[in-house]
């Protein structure tokens, strides 16, 4: 459950599916990841996006055999105490894993309480304290309960009370919407997507792309010259070494990323050149 909420954010389900299941299988407890460098956990994470998250997985499963015998902690406090866990997850895995009622509030629950009971199209741009407020007054107190709540307020979203296209005329509760009785009142702002293309994000996902194949630490002007005009190309990364350099990424940009990777610990120097952390 911790591993499935960690790939989740902010990456759809159907990309996470497979590396999920991977995962599982090489690592099915906390003790086989801890017992395996953290530069594994970001190789194994593939393309996922945002390789940190597999540094986090990694550092909570070295606290979870150290500080809870191997086994992944049952409550809120305790799961938020590990590493990279925010309060999102805690509440999550202690709720769906172990039964707890805990507020659990995603994208998907914070925009059927905006529709359903404050009559606006989409919640705020960011969490508010007001949205936790509600939503804590809205989970029944029923463990049990509160779980299937928690449960079917997410589906909800996810499936029928969508973003752009809710299909209220499948929605249980349309007689009580506040936002249907109101008119559907347009949205307040317009939800931006992230840029990719030609950003310092692409760029470290490329540089990421190659070192996950990289089988010995590789110098800079590997990053920096293509393999033609270096004359060979280590075994392997041909094809991850030649996408990024399709990119024509600027010196400065390249540097910023590789940069970033050694500050994020997704990177090490090593005999003059970069590798996954050991």
């Amino acid at each position: 459950m911790l591993v499935s909420e960690i790939m989740l954010q902010q990456t759809p389900v159907v990309r996470v599916l497979p590396v999920w299941h991977e995962w599982l299988k090489r690592w099915p407890t906390p003790a086989g990841l801890a017992g395996e460098p953290a530069g594994e956990a970001v190789r194994s994470w593939g393309r996922l996006g945002y390789p940190r998250r597999a540094l986090r997985l990694h550092a909570a499963a070295l606290a979870i055999v150290q500080d809870h015998g191997g086994k992944v902690p049952d409550t809120y406090a305790e799961l938020l105490a590990l590493p990279g866990v925010g309060s999102y997850t805690a509440a999550a895995v202690a709720a769906f894993a172990y039964g707890r009622r805990e507020t659990v509030v995603d994208t998907n629950i914070r925009r059927v309480h905006a529709r359903l009971v404050s009559g606006t199209a989409l919640p705020a741009a960011a969490l508010t304290a007001a949205e936790m407020r509600l939503a804590a007054s809205l989970l029944p107190d029923d463990d049990a309960i509160s779980v299937r709540w928690n449960a079917a307020v997410m589906e909800l979203g996810a499936l029928v009370c969508t973003a752009r296209a809710p299909r209220c005329g499948d929605c249980p509760v349309r007689d009580s919407c506040a936002w249907l009785a109101a008119g559907e009142p347009p949205p307040s702002y317009v939800p931006k997507g992230q840029a990719w293309h030609g950003t310092d994000r692409q760029v470290r996902g490329a540089v990421m792309a190659v070192l996950r194949l990289a089988e010995s630490p590789l110098p800079a002007e590997m990053f920096e010259r293509a393999p033609a005009d270096l004359g060979f190309a280590p075994a392997g990364i041909g094809v991850p070494l030649a996408a990024l350099h399709r990119l024509s990424s600027p010196p400065e940009q390249l540097e910023r990323a590789l940069a970033g990777l050694l500050a994020d610990g997704l990177a090490e120097m090593q005999e003059g050149g970069y590798r996954l952390p050991a």
